[in-house]
């Protein structure tokens, strides 16, 4: 009887314990899984610097990323999902003169998902999309790889993430063959700020503007205050009808 009592008291403690020797294995699981898919985006990335893709993001922000990735293991899967993504986008659609719209809209987004990560929880970040698939050029390839993305780095590399009242903001629009990007949020340094402006990424982006859809863009920065804001807009349906004539 006494063994039969002691037994049945050690039953419970057993069942707890296999359970978290199996929750441990999960984990331990999981932990080997995640540092594998980083070290195969590491490699990625280095095959991505080597081929030295002519484009204003900086490949260090990935490296970054992956560290900011290794410190919130509840996200990890996700992130990398987002940030593979991104590597794929840079390392064989970036190699075409034109792409969709539709694969520009899912690049931004996936850009725009992995930079989250180095915000707090509790920043506020106003991200919208306002898209008509049903628009003609929306599957067209009239748009320039990587066209957004001096916009959206410059709002996640200056902006000031400190203050009560930071915020990002970031509206990405296509309406009547239309493509539109508006970038706002409240900066930590104006000067700097300023002399980013004036560098090597801005000159990039509105020399292949110039050189690809001269006639047919709009490029808007100004600063007012401590608000800093960028409206890019492309006008594909014009683009997309010379692109037809031109055969």
């Amino acid at each position: 009887m006494t063994f039969l009592i002691i037994f049945s008291c050690l039953v419970p403690s057993f069942i707890v314990i296999y359970i978290l020797w199996l929750k441990n294995a999960e984990l331990k699981k999981i932990k080997e899984n995640s540092q594998q898919q980083l070290a195969e985006l590491e490699a990625r990335l280095n095959t991505f610097e080597l081929r030295n893709i002519d484009s204003t993001l900086n490949p260090h922000l990935f490296k970054n990323i992956l560290n900011s990735i290794q410190s919130h293991a509840y996200q990890t899967y996700y992130a990398i999902d987002k940030l593979s993504n991104v590597l794929d986008y840079f390392l064989y659609e970036s190699r075409k003169k034109f792409v969709s719209p539709k694969e520009e809209i899912e690049f931004t987004k996936n850009l725009i998902e992995i930079n989250k990560i180095k915000l707090s929880p509790l920043f506020e970040l106003n991200l919208k999309y306002k898209i008509d698939e049903t628009d003609p050029v929306y599957i067209r390839e009239v748009m320039a790889p990587l066209i957004s993305i001096d916009l959206i780095e410059n709002a996640f590399k200056h902006a000031d993430l400190q203050s009560a009242d930071a915020f990002i903001s970031i509206l990405v629009e296509l309406k009547n063959s239309i493509f539109t990007i508006t970038v706002s949020n409240k900066i930590s340094n104006q000067k700097f700020l300023k002399k980013e402006n004036s560098g090597i990424g801005s000159q990039s982006l509105e020399t292949r503007l110039n050189i690809l859809y001269k006639g047919r863009y709009k490029l808007e920065r100004k600063i007012e205050n401590t608000i800093y804001s960028a409206q890019l807009k492309l006008n594909l349906l014009d683009y997309n009808a010379e692109m037809l004539i031109a055969g």
